[in-house]
């Protein structure tokens, strides 16, 4: 079977109590194929017979590959004509990388559909919903639907506001700094956290700094060991110094460069750069900060279907973000060591917010224990639509 285990005889199948265990399985399924379905959602299916005895199951496995319904229907161990099908997000309807998919439940002849939530994508958005009522199809919409909605945030946003999602990552002292006075930063956190980060870079389609970072750290920013996804390094270099014997650019060859540069660049340095494998694009220039202007750069990155971002950069370009409401989900890592220190350096500038109740907050948060160190992950609550600016 593709991606599921062998369901084997009728007597040992598991059987589900209610439509929200049976989606917590679509759902659990779906997560298998984050990192590796993007630009596409992802997505899990799960079959039962009329009993709530498990039938087929699968998941979006990978971008242009079949889709979860059609692997569920694959992997049928036994004949699903008036069976349910639970799945996190709508079928489609529309002819793309493979046929629809509301087509082939239709055909399959199952009685009934459990849709964790609708898609936005505005070529689906309900007509697939459409399509299987009109077969005479029994269909339930919005079982799980906040965490059918939270695994699709990514694809939600891209979707619907042609940018990327952007992931804030940073790493900091119980005295809340990513580095001391003299700039030490390596390493605030410990082995388990730091492995935890490399899992995160193996899923995303780029990771975001700024030139600043650069110049102090010589990153590298790639995933050891190598995920699923070989993100783009993206640099913001208003005047394009990125040094040419950076580990980013010797690195050029096994991960790709892209570097966000404005007029203020020298066609000679361009040229220099671009010759070493270097993509180099050139955006417009914020009047009022003189920096690169942020709209251009998550805008060329939305074109370019890019659908996770994270950021790992200083303060000043991650205060900036949060300040103008484009970043989606936080990771932070909390070491147990305390550097203290008026020149010690903070995660995140800016202006910042003047009163708690403007202050950022995070839902769906999850807090975990990494051999000392503590993991705060969640959604940042945006206040509305991006309202962008400059770096």
């Amino acid at each position: 079977m593709d991606g599921t285990e062998d369901l084997g005889s009728s007597q040992s199948r598991e059987r589900f109590r209610s439509d929200s265990e049976a989606m917590t399985r679509a759902l659990s399924l779906a997560r298998k194929g984050l990192g590796s379905v993007e630009p596409n959602p992802p997505v899990g299916a799960v079959i039962v017979d009329s009993q709530g005895k498990l039938i087929a199951e699968g998941y979006h496995q990978r971008y242009g590959g079949p889709h979860a319904e059609v692997v569920a229907l694959e992997n049928a161990a036994s004949e699903v004509r008036g069976g349910t099908l639970y799945v996190t997000l709508e079928p489609c309807s529309h002819h793309g990388k493979t046929p629809p998919c509301a087509d082939a439940v239709i055909a399959a002849g199952l009685s009934k559909v459990v849709i964790g939530t609708m898609d936005p994508a505005e070529h689906v958005c309900g007509q697939g919903i459409e399509r299987l009522r009109a077969a005479g199809i029994m269909v339930e919409v919005g079982v799980c639907e906040p965490e059918a909605l939270q695994l699709i945030a990514a694809f939600k946003k891209l979707q619907c506001e042609k940018l990327p999602y952007l992931h804030a990552k940073w790493a900091m002292t119980l005295d809340g700094r990513i580095a001391s006075r003299t700039k030490a930063s390596k390493w605030i956190s410990n082995e388990r956290s730091r492995s935890i980060v490399h899992q995160l870079r193996g899923r995303m389609d780029g990771i975001l700094t700024g030139i600043g970072t650069v110049l102090a750290d010589d990153p590298l920013l790639t995933a050891r060991p190598q995920g699923p996804r070989i993100p783009t390094r993206i640099v913001l270099d208003r005047q394009l110094r990125l040094p040419l014997d950076s580990q980013l650019i010797r690195t050029a060859d096994d991960a790709p460069v892209l570097v966000f540069c404005t007029d203020q660049a020298l066609e000679q340095r361009i040229q220099q750069v671009e010759g070493l494998g270097v993509e180099v694009e050139v955006v417009e220039i914020d009047s009022q900060t003189n920096q690169v202007d942020l709209t251009a750069v998550l805008t060329e990155l939305g074109r370019r279907q890019m659908t996770n971002v994270l950021i790992e950069s200083g303060g000043t370009l991650l205060g900036s973000l949060i300040d103008q409401d484009c970043v989606d989900e936080v990771h932070c890592f909390i070491a147990p060591r305390i550097i203290g220190g008026q020149g010690a350096i903070s995660p995140i500038l800016g202006n910042g917010f003047d009163t708690m109740d403007q202050a950022r907050q995070l839902r769906n948060s999850v807090v975990e224990v990494l051999d000392g160190d503590v993991y705060i992950r969640g959604e940042l609550i945006r206040s509305g639509m991006n309202q962008l600016g400059s770096e």
